[in-house]
């Protein structure tokens, strides 16, 4: 589960929001965790790995979006090892754990098991944030032909960049000036839950926005390929928005108990005494959606695969097998005037006179399969309306 409340559960002086939910059955909520990461990081690497009777995923030309959905699924993998990792210690070295509350303890290393290992987990998913972040914007650049490989430096530099400077001034000002000096005041927790909270409420509201643009300039495309807009072209855009809905649907469903849950634990900082019974049912609420935290929040990983790719099934092909780079396949064929291309083969090269004719159509081939990649019907629906599977 990723929270803030883990980084301020590090000070001796915690305040008594934070000590009400770390302490409320602290080995069924560890469990909790330990279960649903579990779960979500072997149904997650069951959907990535290669499956007996299928083709390997190909990564369109000019596209960074595959790999972008690849590095989303790999930091919440990573953020779930860290889970598990943090609740196992948490629930096998129960005395361990009890020298974090130790004020001037002598042994330190408890409090840097919680610091870092808190600081894992929010680096990891808040990575995730900013990659989806990205896969929005991608989409959207990719449709108005501005995307293409080199952009994923781009993407590399602003994800990792802003995440681990958010992450590392958030901890910085909370642990400020000393390990034992934090929450004293509000000065030191605010400003690291807004480091913790900005990306996912960016995700929140920028990314359907930029979703919304999208499906509207693939319509645009759509129309303009062939210049009518066929139940075929109607259905490839009803897919692609269905798969943006599908990706905001796991994101709110995962994250939207972490900001009631936050919403209502600031509400009782406020208050004189938060063990007065007028707060009993938001002290109940607060515990409730801490819960459903530890459950909702590592199983993302999975209910991403699901929206990325569907469902994979369960034959595994575990065998080695050589995978044919698409810029090399590019380069060695040769296509004739009257030949037929492979209808996955975009890159292929056609005669001079026809190339110039379908270069707009393949260019908008190429953006609509990168936004519905996964999705097998709507790939063979694509390239059998292409003109460069017709002959055009």
């Amino acid at each position: 589960m990723a929270s803030p409340r883990l980084e301020t559960y590090c000070c001796p002086n915690r305040d008594a929001a934070t000590q009400l939910v770390m302490n409320f059955q602290p080995e069924v909520f560890c469990g909790v965790c330990i279960g649903s990461a579990s779960i979500s990081l072997l149904l997650t690497t069951l959907q990535l790995l290669p499956k007996k009777g299928q083709s390997p995923r190909k990564m369109p030309k000019a596209s960074s979006s595959s790999t972008i959905l690849l590095l989303i699924s790999i930091c919440d993998i990573l953020g779930g090892l860290g889970m598990i990792f943090r609740s196992s210690v948490w629930l096998g070295f129960p005395d361990f754990i009890a020298n974090i509350s130790v004020v001037n303890g002598t042994d330190v290393w408890p409090s840097v098991f919680c610091v870092g290992s808190a600081m894992w987990i929010q680096l990891l998913y808040s990575a995730g944030f900013w990659w989806l972040f990205c896969y929005a914007v991608d989409s959207y650049l990719v449709v108005r032909r501005s995307a293409g490989l080199s952009t994923i430096v781009l993407y590399h530099m602003m994800t990792w960049g802003l995440a681990l400077m958010l992450c590392v001034e958030g901890i910085a000002l909370l642990y400020y000036p000393s390990l034992s000096s934090c929450e004293n005041g509000l000065e030191h927790a605010v400003p690291h839950y807004i480091t913790t909270y900005a990306p996912l409420l960016l995700v929140l509201v920028v990314n359907p926005i930029l979703f919304r643009r999208t499906v509207s300039a693939v319509a645009s495309l759509l129309k303009g390929r062939q210049g009518i807009y066929t139940e075929n072209e109607r259905r490839l855009g009803t897919e692609i928005q269905m798969r943006f809905f599908k990706i905001m649907l796991v994101f709110v469903t995962c994250w939207s108990s972490n900001i009631i849950n936050e919403t209502l634990l600031f509400y009782l900082e406020t208050q004189p005494d938060i063990n007065e019974m007028p707060l009993k049912n938001i002290r109940s609420a607060a515990l409730i959606t801490w819960i459903i935290m530890g459950i909702l929040n590592p199983m993302q990983g999975f209910l991403f695969t699901l929206a990325f790719y569907g469902w994979t099934g369960w034959r595994v092909d575990l065998k080695w097998r050589k995978r044919e780079i698409p810029w090399e396949s590019m380069s060695s064929s040769t296509v004739g005037e009257n030949a037929y291309p492979s209808p996955v083969n975009y890159q292929s090269n056609i005669h001079d006179s026809k190339k110039i004719s379908t270069t707009d159509s393949q260019q908008t081939d190429e953006a609509i399969s990168m936004l519905s990649e996964g999705n097998t019907s709507s790939d063979e629906r694509l390239t059998r309306n292409s003109p460069i599977y017709q002959g055009w």
